[in-house]
């Protein structure tokens, strides 16, 4: 039922590190996320794209050493934009993702713990209206265990290759945008004299 205690371990290890660092990023913080829907704050963005670019990486790093492996999902169309939807609703309502309002309630903070029940109470009518709500998840068809490695018949190192090709070109554009565009100064204006 569950994996070998080193899994465990290293699961807890990696989570301690993720909520660690969401803290420290700021992304736990209402205002902060308030300002990513407002496109004033590009925080969220950063820490997430970081976050997908190392995990990626980790993941498939760990799959290849054999410490880990992949559970794919069915690609349920439906399934996924009603997902999306809920999710989009919940996170404009409660002003918070499900890791950074756990990071959240770990900061003490008593709209996140609030929203947490919420998260769990949801999560409970969603597993007790399962049998009602899985038809209606296949209703767009279902595409099975598919990746994108599969339907292009690449290496998944390709695709994580150019994530992390990606990333780092954000972070360059992210860097130059914050120099902006250096200015040339030519000091006073220069006032032409009338001759008489």
């Amino acid at each position: 039922m569950f994996d070998s205690p080193e899994k465990l371990a290293l699961g807890l290890v990696t989570g301690i590190v993720f909520g660690f660092l969401l803290q420290k990023g700021r992304v736990a913080k209402f205002e902060v996320i308030v300002g990513q829907f407002l496109f004033k704050d590009w925080t969220v963005v950063k820490m997430m794209g970081t976050a997908v670019v190392v995990g990626a990486v980790g993941v498939y790093a760990l799959v290849t050493a054999d410490m880990a492996s992949l559970h794919i999902r069915p690609a349920l169309w439906a399934g996924v934009l009603l997902g999306a939807v809920c999710f989009g609703i919940g996170m404009a309502v409660f002003g918070y993702c499900p890791g950074t309002s756990i990071a959240a309630c770990g900061e003490g903070r008593r709209d996140a713990m609030v929203g947490v029940l919420g998260m769990f109470a949801g999560a409970s009518l969603y597993v007790a209206l399962y049998e009602q709500i899985a038809p209606l998840t296949k209703s767009l068809g279902d595409w099975g265990k598919v990746t994108l490695p599969d339907v292009t018949g690449t290496s998944p190192w390709l695709w994580v290759t150019l994530l992390v090709a990606g990333g780092a070109a954000a972070l360059l554009f992210d860097l130059v945008m914050r120099r902006g565009t250096p200015t040339i100064s030519t000091g006073k204006p220069h006032r032409a004299s009338a001759h008489q």
